[in-house]
C-alpha cells in the first residue's frame, strides 16, 4: 500500500452542517462511519479514511476559499455515468448548486463525465464517471 493516502483530515466551521452532505455522499460511495466523537467524525473506505473536525472558534475568522493556496478540490470515482446522474439529481433535490451548470456534465472536457459542487465550507467536490 506504499503511496496510497492513509487519511485526509478537514476542519469545518459547522460539523453538523457538514455531516449532512458528507454522510450522505460518502455512504453512497461505499464509505462507512469509522470514528465518532463530540468534535468529529470519520468515514472509511479501506485503506483510506476521511476525517471532519469542528474547528475551534478562534480559527473561524477567515473562511476557506479553494482559490487560495492549499486544497482546491476533492475528486471521487463514481460507479458509472448513471451514478453521476443520480448524485446530481440528489444534489439538486437538496438545493446544492451544481458548479459549471452550463457545461454539466462535461465541464472537465468532452471525455470527462462528472458533477462538480461545493460542500458547506465551499470545498469543491467532483464525482467522476469511469472513462
Amino acid at each position: 500500500m506504499n503511496g496510497v493516502i492513509h487519511h485526509i483530515e478537514l476542519y469545518v466551521s459547522d460539523l453538523e452542517r457538514s455531516k449532512v452532505l458528507w454522510q450522505w455522499l460518502l455512504k453512497d460511495l461505499g464509505y462507512q462511519v469509522y470514528q465518532q466523537w463530540s468534535e468529529g467524525i470519520s468515514f472509511r473506505l479501506p485503506p483510506s479514511y476521511i476525517v471532519f473536525v469542528q474547528a475551534e472558534e478562534r480559527f473561524l475568522d477567515v473562511p476557506f476559499h479553494r482559490c487560495r493556496p492549499g486544497l482546491n478540490h476533492l475528486a471521487f470515482h463514481a460507479r458509472s455515468r448513471e451514478h453521476v446522474d443520480q448524485v446530481t439529481e440528489q444534489l439538486r433535490a437538496s438545493n446544492i448548486p451544481i458548479l459549471y451548470e452550463n457545461q454539466h456534465p462535461y465541464a472537465g472536457g468532452e471525455d470527462h463525465y462528472a458533477v462538480y459542487f461545493e460542500d458547506p465550507e465551499r470545498i469543491k467536490v467532483e464525482l467522476v464517471a469511469p472513462s
